[in-house]
């Protein structure tokens, strides 16, 4: 092979620059064969391999520990002692290190207040954008709230020709515990010589001796004080006469003062009578409402003082549920939509009037629910004048849940719903009074970002707000850019951190690092492509490109081709996996791996045979040497489930038929609504229907078809398969118990009594009682972070010494445990065949190079996915036959290579008569299905609906702009 080889790397690179490269020598952690790598400064670089052949090894154990160790050593021994002792990786050297990023897949806040947009500080921006440039609106009027300034007013005062008279006001407030007199003397006190009663000016002396107090009608009237009453002058030149000027401001703060931050000015006309009027306030309110003026907390929801006051920041509360009030969206009024009201005494009382009176108002009572507009659905929630709508009915029942029958009610209809007040936007309500071009803050983060992205790119704002939001607008505009970029336009700012795949996860941090624009850095992804369909992926590509383009050094370990395609070096470790892998393949450009091609084609035309050291699958899958077939023919179905009506999230009213007995791929752009469809309406509805308490199905309007045909639903996702370091593979597929069967059954157990438990570390008997069969002691260190040492009563290996001498072909217990899976199966195939069947699923699905006691949380999301179906391609499911398996994403950290086991592995379940849905984005997957369900045509709200179903030879005859099948083509 032209590229460089392992062995003349090894020579080269301890003399290469390490301003140039950052050099890795000898590298041994986890199954790595002392591997020499030098990967060049400010490139993108692919790291790719079979699963297990030790990428991420090499990527985050060896590259990234190291740059972080070597942070955590340059700080203060004061503050290294709360950061715990980093260990150095297994590694002769790592020169040329930059500080290094890892952005990897687990969404590491399970934080309820954690949203999208504070993750990625959009929001931050965002709330500096409507406390800085904000203008406030009252919800009476429509009119902008402001404050008054003495200048405002002295400015109303020169609006005037010259010789208007007017007079400044101000309200006579009189304080709590005193009288009107009282108070009039005081002002007497102060200089003041007259108040405004009525329209009337009267002098306070005279009112004091009560010559005119009689005139006053005082609880009528409201009583003034005159502050000043002069002449608007202008000097020669036409301007606002300066000595004028300054008394009239002096004024109008004297009778801000006065009146409490109040003050009214009068146009006096020609004859004395009172003219024009008009009040000004320098408090922030408007229609006798008081603002709050707009500040960052008033738009922080995780702040009490910003927080939305009925949910307190969540913005879900325990509510009325529509869709518990209004079950079947089919029926209408008429035919008993509104579940409370079915009953005979509710009917009579609240229904009766409705039916009766309804055309009185035009309401149709025959229309089914889902058919009624939007006015007319809210109306049966509002009520009018001849009925009482449904929020009536529940005000009622709650005033009487002091019987128990109304108790019972109101549990029934009551679920997490979306707050009232503040939208789901958690802010308090005053908060979305505060506008930037029409928009308030609640608006944008309810908005897709695509809309909202579109909205900062058009903002015009006037000039004076244009120039306070100018940086604001800047880094908000970036990146909103960044999120588009990476495929995630389909989110709303308000979107729960929680809520979001692995995938999606790790591109909002993507974007986030993109934002923040470092330089110099090291920055290591861990599959960014996944969950992004082929069209996302080459927008992906452009923001890595960015990313390196910066000045960064870009490292990602990948299986996408088209991610491989665009980097500028390509590292392939394997050949293998496991005990096999850990060698460098390959290193080299894309054109030196098309040279190779051309240059193995040359040879053997010559009859030579091509040069390679070794086999490297991604190279035979990259140029074609290797390739996972299109199946021969296609299953036909002939039972279906047929789901009707779905509308959860941006699925727009959907029916959808998911034929049996087959493997059905359910695709379409990242954001479509594929997850939606099968996780949050199909799944639990499916569930409901087979008796099990799922959680609660999405909203669609019925679930039909040859549902007798399927008697159990597995839902085989990425969670973990065990949270303890007590779990493991080799227990989730019940393997071990029959290893813990084998070694009771040797000669040396039965003479010493041992049953099958003195092999398990989990209870006590045969396991180490220093550590608890943990085989590591966890140190608590006071203000520091734990440390875990090998435990020195067993040495890690878990059992006690006499439990260890039981030997199965010269191997113990441990020894066993610490086996691959590939290794295990070949020592079984001697030592018990039947244990060596048992471990065969885990082979199947492409894990044979995990360990058999390795802990399950060490485990990524992709590999703990493979054991769950391990564990049904055993023996030991009941339902064999008639189980539906779901799949979401299973290709998830998968090599080309071994998509081929799984697919396999999964038409093995198809082929014993059970029916599979993967939600998938792989085209290889995807041209090896049965039946295609595509939904779409793009992510969000322009997502939803179903753009193609039928088998993939139909989809290829698609016209161009379905983005799938413009895929697809060059695949079938």
């Amino acid at each position: 092979m032209t590229p460089t080889t392992n062995t003349e790397q090894q020579q080269s690179v301890d003399h290469l620059d390490p301003k140039q490269f950052i050099i890795i020598k000898g590298a041994k952690v986890h199954n790595l064969k002392g591997i020499d790598v030098a990967i060049p400064r400010n490139k993108l670089v692919v790291l790719t391999g079979l699963s297990g052949s030790g990428k991420s090894s090499l990527a985050f154990d060896t590259l990234f520990a190291e740059g972080q160790r070597m942070y955590v050593e340059s700080l203060s021994s004061y503050a290294r002692q709360f950061l715990g002792r980093m260990e150095k990786p297994e590694v002769e050297y790592i020169k040329g290190v930059s500080p290094a990023i890892a952005i990897e897949q687990k969404v590491s806040t399970r934080n309820p207040r954690s949203t999208v947009g504070t993750s990625t500080e959009i929001y931050d921006y965002l709330k500096l954008l409507f406390a800085r440039a904000g203008t406030t609106y009252s919800p009476v009027s429509g009119y902008e709230v402001r404050k008054d300034t003495v200048t405002d007013v002295v400015n109303f005062m020169y609006s005037f020709e010259a010789g208007q008279r007017v007079m400044i006001l101000a309200p006579l407030r009189i304080r709590e515990g005193r009288t009107l007199i009282y108070e009039l003397t005081i002002l007497l006190q102060k200089g003041y010589t007259r108040i405004v009663a009525d329209g009337q000016v009267l002098q306070i002396e005279d009112f004091l001796e009560g010559e005119n107090a009689d005139k006053v009608n005082l609880p009528h009237s409201s009583l003034e004080i005159l502050i000043d009453r002069g002449t608007v002058i202008y000097d020669d030149n036409g301007n606002p006469d300066e000595d004028n000027q300054y008394r009239f401001s002096d004024s109008v703060q004297t009778a801000f003062n006065e009146g409490e931050g109040t003050c009214r000015v009068e146009i006096v006309g020609r004859s004395g009578e009172l003219g024009e009027s008009r009040v000004f306030s320098d408090k922030f309110e408007l229609d006798g409402i008081v603002f709050e003026e707009p500040s960052v907390n008033l738009f922080t929801f995780n702040n009490p003082y910003g927080a939305c006051r009925r949910c307190d920041g969540f913005g879900k509360v325990l509510g009325i549920d529509p869709d518990l009030v209004i079950p079947d969206k089919n029926l209408s009024v008429f035919e008993g939509a509104i579940a409370p009201w079915r009953s005979e005494k509710m009917s009579e009382e609240f229904l009766k009037p409705l039916l009766k009176n309804g055309i009185r108002f035009d309401f149709p009572i025959h229309r089914p629910y889902k058919d009624l507009t939007p006015a007319e659905q809210e109306l049966l929630w509002s009520g009018n004048a001849y009925f009482d709508g449904l929020n009536s009915f529940f005000d009622y029942v709650e005033s009487q849940t002091f019987k128990v029958q109304y108790r019972v009610m109101l549990s029934r209809y009551r679920g997490k719903t979306t707050c009232p007040e503040c939208r789901g936007s958690r802010l308090r309500k005053d908060a979305g009074y505060v506008k930037v071009a029409g928009k308030s803050i609640t608006d944008l983060v309810l908005m897709p970002i695509t809309q909202v992205t579109a909205f900062f790119h058009e903002i015009q704002l006037p000039s004076h707000q244009q120039q306070v939001a100018n940086r604001i607008l800047i880094e908000i505009r970036n990146r909103l850019n960044y999120m588009e970029r990476v495929g995630l336009g389909y989110l709303t700012l308000n979107r729960l951190t929680n809520s979001l795949s692995g995938g999606e996860y790790q591109r909002i941090k993507l974007a986030t690092s993109l934002g923040s624009a470092l330089v110099g850095s090291m920055y290591i992804l861990d599959e960014p492509s996944i969950g992004l369909h082929p069209r996302d992926t080459k927008r992906l590509v452009s923001v890595l490109e960015s990313l390196r383009d910066m000045g960064n050094t870009v490292i990602v370990v990948e299986h996408e081709e088209e991610v491989m395609r665009a980097a500028d070096q390509l590292i392939d470790i394997g050949p293998d996996a496991g005990s096999l892998g850990g060698h460098l393949v390959f290193q080299g450009t894309w054109e030196q791996i098309m040279q190779s091609v051309g240059h193995e084609a040359s040879n053997t035309e010559n009859g030579h045979e091509p040069a390679q050291s070794m086999q490297s699958h991604t190279l035979d899958f990259l140029t074609g040497r290797e390739t996972v077939e299109v199946p021969t023919f296609r299953r036909k179905a002939t039972n279906f489930i047929e789901l009707k009506g779905a509308r959860e999230n941006n699925l727009k009213d959907v029916d959808v038929r998911f034929p049996l007995n087959t493997l059905t791929v359910v695709t379409g752009v990242s954001g479509s609504g594929k997850s939606t469809l099968i996780r949050k309406v199909l799944y639990p509805a499916l569930m409901r229907e087979k008796g099990d308490a799922a959680e609660e199905a999405g909203k669609y309007d019925s679930l039909g078809g040859s549902l007798s045909r399927v008697s159990a639903i597995e839902m085989i996702d990425q969670n973990p398969i065990g949270k303890s370091s007590r779990s493991n593979p080799v227990t989730y597929i019940k393997a071990y118990d029959y290893l813990r069967q084998v070694m009771a059954d040797q000669p040396l157990s039965k003479s010493r009594a041992y049953k099958p438990s003195h092999f398990s570390f989990n209870v006590d008997g045969g396991r180490c009682e220093v550590c608890q069969g943990e085989g590591e002691v966890k140190i608590e260190m006071q203000f520091m972070a734990d440390i875990y040492l090998k435990c020195e009563g067993c040495g890690g290996k878990r059992f006690k010494q006499e439990i260890l001498e039981v030997t199965l072909q010269d191997k113990n217990v441990s020894d066993i445990l610490d086996m691959t899976v590939d290794e295990a199966i070949d020592f079984f195939r001697k030592a018990d065949p039947k244990m060596a069947d048992k471990l065969r699923p885990l082979q199947d699905v492409g894990l044979g190079y995990i360990g058999l006691g390795q802990s399950s949380n060490t485990l990524s999301g992709g590999e703990a996915q493979r054991v769950k179906l391990a564990s049904f391609l055993g023996k030991g499911n009941p339902n064999k036959g008639s189980t539906l398996f779901i799949f979401d994403e299973p290709t998830t950290g998968l090599h080309f290579h071994d998509i081929r086991k799984l697919l396999s592995a999964i038409n093995a379940l198809v082929d014993q008569g059970d029916s599979v849905i993967i939600i998938e984005h792989n085209m290889e997957v995807i041209k090896s299905a049965d039946y295609i369900i595509d939904l779409g045509p793009e992510g969000g709200d322009t997502g939803g609906y179903i753009t193609f179903t039928g088998t993939p030879e139909e989809m290829v005859k698609l016209p161009e702009g379905n983005y799938t099948a413009d895929y697809l083509r060059g695949k079938v």
